[in-house]
């Protein structure tokens, strides 16, 4: 998958707000013309940090506008345009766009970027190839270029392909592999065959003998739905053993990405071995349900165990987990060595001793961990959604949502936290609560990929809001499109549009690519619409077999009678 730059907007405390604009509210107090505008920064910038956390996206940029233009601060003004964005307001975007430049006229590949997605949105073919080419001239410019194409693509995609063509045609990109790999990634997640095609035969051209090429032939014809050949094209890379390391992990992450995670696994174990590598190969023996190759494994790594080596033991510890031996973990997690490991190695033994049957042990150390000032604040976090998942498992829903609270007070935005909660209140019916957590998210994160999909999903699946959750889903579609659960969620949002047909297609792809009951149950449901009832039951089987307390199982068959 491509990894265009990241570029929304940046988490901003509210501590360093206050601090900034009581500073420029002391300046407006200090001059009359400023004080004519009878809008108070700091009032302005309170009300729309309220309003984001009420999930009024529009009301929210306006008001940090109205701010921006008050203290005269460029930042608040980008803060608006970004927000205005993510609420698809593009006629405040522009206005708060306008005060932005205005403020800090030299242009910054970050507003060329916004500049270029508000031409696209608003299908300004002539702007947009300004501002694209702009970016394309500047080193490393291709990263935001592809960052404003995928975020037009919901709305403008004749006009994205039309822009991704002239850039081929006219050979904007530069001569490194990462930039053709992500245009040709769009092109093939745009479905324009024949513009792949020109972008591969440039690849192959400009950089020969490059296995990171037949990597991207195999990632593109897997999530063209081609698996087979994909397989072919992973198969033509030749002895793994022969690769650099770094391809071989690459290599091992198709494999995994075509639900062969045993084959991934026999990949990593080729060659010369570091702790990720052992960590990696644990994880997707795991993920085959393969206990003698885990066994096999854990053995191995104890016979080279005699030295004090943090990632080992704690290795060991978790393989020893893997494997249902409780005690032997909780003892290789005691004896992992020095402060920068602890917190990791803690939260492991706390998890153990819930498995083993002893919660109140579990929480208290849990209590423990997250009160340490002496842990990294990502050891302390990570206690607050262990304990939170852990009351979940127990059908606690009170603690649930109280270590979520405690957490959120200790780290406010945490993304992870923010992420989690609003999926708990999606599984406990709580839609708005859900809904806000997940904005809130994306509003610190506009990329956030898994916030787009699990948002998209939520208003497909529990709303009626389906215009809204396609255009969320989409992106999420655009960022990661070999993804089974986007998939899924793309073809469910095209059935609730009444779009059956094409959801099928979309459905047996995602199933395709991952045997999960969510996306059986669906397509169990599809093909009950459309009639075909003893391969809709047989679906409903498969879902059963994996998870026969599934909530979309349950749902699918209520609906359908079936």
């Amino acid at each position: 998958m491509p990894n265009p730059q990241r570029s929304g907007p940046r988490p901003f405390p509210l501590v360093a707000l206050l601090a900034a604009l009581l500073a420029c509210t002391a300046v407006v107090a200090g001059n009359p013309a400023a004080a004519q505008t009878r809008v108070d920064p700091l009032e302005a910038s309170l009300a729309g940090e309220f309003a984001l956390q009420g999930g009024l996206l529009p009301e929210a940029a306006r008001h940090y506008l109205d701010a921006a233009r008050a203290a005269q601060d460029p930042v608040l003004a980008e803060r608006a345009t970004r927000i205005a964005l993510l609420a698809d307001e593009d006629a405040l975007a522009r206005e708060a766009y306008d005060t932005w430049q205005a403020l800090a006229p030299q242009p910054s590949l970050e507003a060329r970027m916004v500049a270029a997605s508000l031409a696209l949105r608003a299908g300004d073919k002539r702007a947009a190839r300004r501002e694209l080419r702009a970016l394309l001239a500047e080193p490393d410019g291709w990263r935001p270029a592809l960052t404003a194409l995928v975020g037009a693509v919901g709305r403008q995609q004749a006009l994205v392909v039309a822009m991704l063509e002239e850039i081929v045609a006219r050979d904007a990109l530069p001569h490194q592999l990462q930039a053709w790999l992500g245009f040709g990634g769009l092109a093939q997640r745009l479905e324009q065959p024949k513009l792949v095609d020109r972008i591969v035969q440039q690849v192959v051209a400009r950089f020969p003998g490059e296995p990171r090429v037949a990597l991207l032939r195999a990632q593109l014809l897997r999530e063209g739905g081609k698996l087979e050949e994909a397989r072919a094209a992973l198969a033509a890379l030749g002895e793994p053993a022969q690769l650099p390391p770094t391809l071989r992990w690459a290599l091992a992450g198709e494999y995994d990405a075509l639900s062969d995670p045993g084959k991934a696994a026999q990949v990593l174990a080729l060659g010369a071995q570091d702790e990720a590598m052992y960590a990696r190969r644990a994880a997707l023996l795991d993920k085959a349900g393969d206990k003698a190759g885990l066994t096999a494994l854990y053995e191995e790594l104890k016979r080279g165990a005699t030295t004090p080596n943090p990632m080992r033991r704690l290795l060991l510890g978790q393989l020893a987990e893997l494997l249902e031996r409780h005690d032997e973990a909780l003892t290789w997690y005691a004896k992992v060595p020095g402060e920068r490991m602890q917190g990791a190695a803690r939260l492991r033994a706390a998890n153990v001793l819930h498995a083993m049957g002893r919660p109140a042990q579990a929480f208290e150390a849990l209590r423990a961990l997250q009160a340490d000032p002496e842990l990294t604040d990502d050891n302390r976090r990570d206690g607050y959604l262990l304990e939170a998942e852990l009351r979940q498992k127990a059908r606690d829903a009170n603690g649930e949502q109280e270590a979520y609270a405690r957490g959120l007070a200790a780290f406010p935005d945490d993304p992870a936290l923010l992420y989690a909660r609003g999926l708990m209140w999606e599984r406990l019916d709580q839609i708005g609560k859900a809904e806000a957590d997940l904005r809130r998210l994306l509003v610190i994160d506009p990329d956030n990929v898994a916030a787009l999909n699990a948002l998209g999903y939520t208003l497909a699946d529990r709303t009626d809001r389906y215009r809204e959750a396609l255009e969320l889903i989409d992106r999420a579609r655009v960022a990661e499109p070999g993804n089974a659960a986007i998939i899924d969620s793309y073809g469910w949002v095209l059935f609730r549009l009444g779009k059956a047909r094409a959801a099928l297609d979309h459905l047996r792809h995602a199933y395709a690519l991952q045997q999960d009951p969510d996306i059986a149950s669906h397509l169990g449901q599809v093909l009950w619409v459309l009639g075909r009832k003893e391969e809709a039951r047989k679906y409903f089987d498969d879902a059963r077999r994996l998870d026969p307390d599934n909530r979309s199982l349950q749902r699918a068959l209520q609906e359908t009678g079936a």
